[in-house]
């Protein structure tokens, strides 16, 4: 780039210093002026160049010269952008995601007095706690994104997939108000806080209660928000703020208020259940009208497009396949025995889980034994029902779990999910794909590969930018040879001198012309007024001529013969 920029100065600002003799060795007498204007162009400087198309109105062969120099100060601008250094992603090896076909979940067995107990995955039920009692798990941020929250393998940090279909969970909410009713009744007070550990089913205590129920005029009204009334009551004036209840009753697995209201068509679902609530007890002894949803959890097959970017994962889910089919309830217990009062149930899940897609075709097979889906639900009978309860308007609501005599516990969570002010549809999801990620963390997946992409820098030359270099060379080359004629017309009158400074020396003004001008002050004070109104002109033989002086110094003689004294 410098040296094409020095390529078309060098000869331009030649041209221009030989042009200023010719324009002083003219038949007309020009202002002194124009020898520093000349001069200042003639050394590439842009001022100069701007003075001398000014000076000559751009009818000189030195404008020409002029505008070349000025336009080569955008020369480097276009040099700049020829040579383009894009960085482009190039295919470099494979990236790993995992899915599900066949869910395989393990526990290992325990028994109670010879009986075998169900364990479930403990991982999973962490997770599920974690969601009912607080606000679940939140992804770490990486990026513009976040961390993947499965084990992704991407060496080069930029890898995506094609669309491919995984087992996972998904999930749905609908409004069942329609459900609730108020009433004032004496029922069953399960709910109640701090209940002791002591009761039983049949031994719960009994009370007046005010509030919304389902089946509220059945045999057994459930409340789901509301208070105790009544003197010498215990219980009196404490509230249920918020109850989460299962379709499917987690002690003998039948179904309860005639099963789902919304969800019948699913197929082997995972939990159905429904929850109410308000903010708190002012609400509650307010009588306010609480929200109810029905929320389900369900096996189904994910369509995803997966991408990971420079530690930040991102799939999108774009389409979900459920099996619909009807089918008879598939749990079945039976009742083996008592334990502490407790009764004992032998479970059974009678099918296995199966799910196709109709647009497959492989037909491939997802979904999990029966053993695997009695785990998988079992779950969810630590925290399904639910009871969040205060004692006054004063105390912080507690969530009472484990709706039988040897297990249950009251937590005093930081965050409440199931009262208004939570999303609880968004919620639910979240819970649904926090459990997607864990059948899809274990150690019993495929892997689907994508492609992985590294950086490779390339050179890339856009020939468009060089059109104006290109261009001020032609000109600059035309300009060199309409100078060269130029000198050439000039019938042996110019001398090649160009930028020298050696007929400065050799022709001098006429004295009286060099005493005027000094006893001005215009050399001394940097005047231009004398030098403007000064005109010279450069005669080969005589040299300087300067306008109305008459004396002017000849043109030196090369001596042929030494000086005296000299041998």
């Amino acid at each position: 780039m410098t040296i094409a920029a020095a390529t078309l100065i060098i000869p331009t600002s030649e041209a221009i210093g030989q042009l200023k003799w010719i324009w002083f060795q003219g038949t007309a007498s020009r202002e002194m002026v124009d020898f520093e204007i000349f001069d200042k162009a003639s050394r590439g400087g842009p001022w100069g160049s701007v003075m001398l198309l000014l000076r000559t109105k751009g009818r000189s062969l030195a404008a020409l010269g002029a505008i070349l120099t000025l336009l080569m100060l955008a020369i480097d601008t276009f040099f700049q952008q020829v040579i383009e250094l894009p960085e482009i992603w190039i295919l470099q090896g494979k990236g790993y995601v995992p899915m599900v076909i066949q869910l395989k979940q393990q526990a290992p067995l325990s028994y109670s007095n010879g009986i075998e107990n169900i364990e479930t995955n403990k991982e999973l039920t962490a997770l599920i706690n974690n969601f009912f009692v607080d606000n679940g798990t939140s992804p770490m941020p990486a990026g513009d994104g976040f961390q993947a929250e499965i084990p992704v393998t991407c060496s080069t940090g930029n890898c995506a997939w094609p669309v491919y279909r995984t087992l996972g969970v998904c999930s749905a909410c609908q409004d069942v108000s329609s459900l609730l009713s108020y009433a004032c009744v004496s029922s069953k007070m399960e709910w109640v806080h701090n209940i002791s550990r002591d009761f039983t089913e049949s031994s719960y205590p009994r009370g007046n209660m005010c509030g919304y129920f389902i089946n509220a005029t059945g045999a057994s009204p459930v409340m789901m928000t509301g208070y105790a009334t009544g003197l010498n009551n215990t219980y009196t004036g404490q509230a249920l703020v918020a109850r989460g209840i299962p379709l499917i009753d987690s002690i003998n697995k039948t179904t309860l208020f005639g099963g789902s209201v919304h969800f019948g068509h699913i197929r082997n679902p995972i939990e159905d259940f429904i929850v109410a609530g308000l903010q708190d007890t002012k609400a509650v002894y307010a009588n306010q009208t609480p929200f109810a949803q029905e929320c389900v959890l369900y096996w189904c097959v994910k369509a995803i497009n997966s991408t990971y970017f420079l530690g930040a994962y991102k799939e999108e889910v774009v389409e979900t396949f459920i099996n619909s089919t009807a089918g008879p309830q598939p749990w079945k217990t039976a009742l083996v025995g008592d334990l502490d009062e407790d009764p004992v149930y032998d479970y059974i899940y009678a099918e296995n889980v199966s799910i196709r897609v109709p647009t497959d075709p492989e037909q491939i097979n997802y979904g999990m034994t029966n053993e695997t889906m009695l785990l998988t639900a079992s779950a969810f009978d630590d925290v399904l029902p639910f009871f969040s309860t205060m004692v006054n308007s004063s105390n912080t609501p507690s969530i009472r779990l484990r709706y039988y005599k040897s297990g249950n516990i009251e937590m005093v969570p930081e965050i409440n999910p199931w009262v208004p002010t939570s999303n609880i549809t968004r919620h639910v999801e979240q819970l649904a794909n926090a459990v997607t990620n864990l059948i899809r963390s274990s150690s019993r997946t495929e892997s689907v590969s994508g492609d992985a992409f590294a950086k490779e820098v390339h050179v890339n030359v856009q020939w468009a930018w060089l059109t104006f270099p290109l261009l001020l060379l032609v000109v600059s080359l035309l300009f060199l040879v309409s100078t060269i004629v130029r000198v050439c017309r000039a019938d042996g009158d110019a001398d090649i001198w160009k930028n020298s400074a050696m007929p400065i020396l050799v022709y001098s003004l006429p004295k009286d012309a060099q005493q005027a001008l000094v006893s001005s002050g215009a050399l001394d004070s940097g005047s231009k007024s004398k030098a403007k109104n000064t005109r010279i002109r450069l005669a080969k033989k005589s040299g300087w001529r300067v306008s109305g002086y008459t004396s002017a110094p000849t043109t030196p003689v090369s001596q042929r013969y030494p000086p005296p004294g000299w041998i």
